[in-house]
């Protein structure tokens, strides 16, 4: 465990399943704002998610690829231990709406406890994404079956289509 914390450097941390055009918005704000922006991909054994944590790095690598100081990482456990054992200072979270803040008020009040060297920044969603959820970019996927691909580009980057049709295709087989 790094014993100083790099205030330059900011964890994303989610489950990324998928990753959003929401998603892909914060990191590309924080990627300006942070000398280094890791993207840690959070392991929850009490969900079953459509990518693996292998498929998703490879995704989202690939969806980065432009961003020289973004890399991606799996992590299990606390996010607030993975910032730190990242050795970032700083824990950046975006919201989309009030419910978002009141939520993510509680888990920052939490980590600084367990951590108090770690910050929290909130970035608000870009007004366009907003209504964005991997939750209901799923369903629609689900539901709408090869029809949505088209639809999807508003919601998700190019590179996550196929390979969600593909999951959804798999599944009704």
């Amino acid at each position: 465990m790094p014993d100083k914390l790099d205030p330059r450097h900011a964890v994303y941390a989610g489950s990324f399943d998928p990753m959003t055009l929401g998603h892909v918005d914060i990191i590309k704000r924080g990627a300006r704002v942070f000398d280094r922006l890791t993207v840690g991909i959070g392991i929850n054994p009490d969900k079953q998610p459509l990518f693996t944590p292998e498929e998703r790095v490879e995704l989202i690598t690939q969806i980065l690829r432009n961003l020289p100081n973004v890399d991606v990482v799996c992590f299990e456990g606390l996010t607030v231990d993975f910032v730190r054992q990242q050795g970032a200072a700083v824990m950046l979270r975006g919201v989309r709406t009030v419910s978002d803040i009141e939520a993510e008020f509680t888990f920052t009040l939490a980590n600084r406890t367990l951590e108090p060297r770690i910050e929290t920044m909130f970035m608000m969603a870009s007004e366009k994404f907003s209504h964005i959820s991997s939750t209901l970019i799923k369903q629609i996927a689900r539901m709408g079956g090869d029809a949505t691909s088209n639809s999807l580009v508003e919601f998700v980057p190019q590179e996550v289509i196929e390979p969600m049709l593909t999951k959804y295709r798999e599944e009704r087989a």
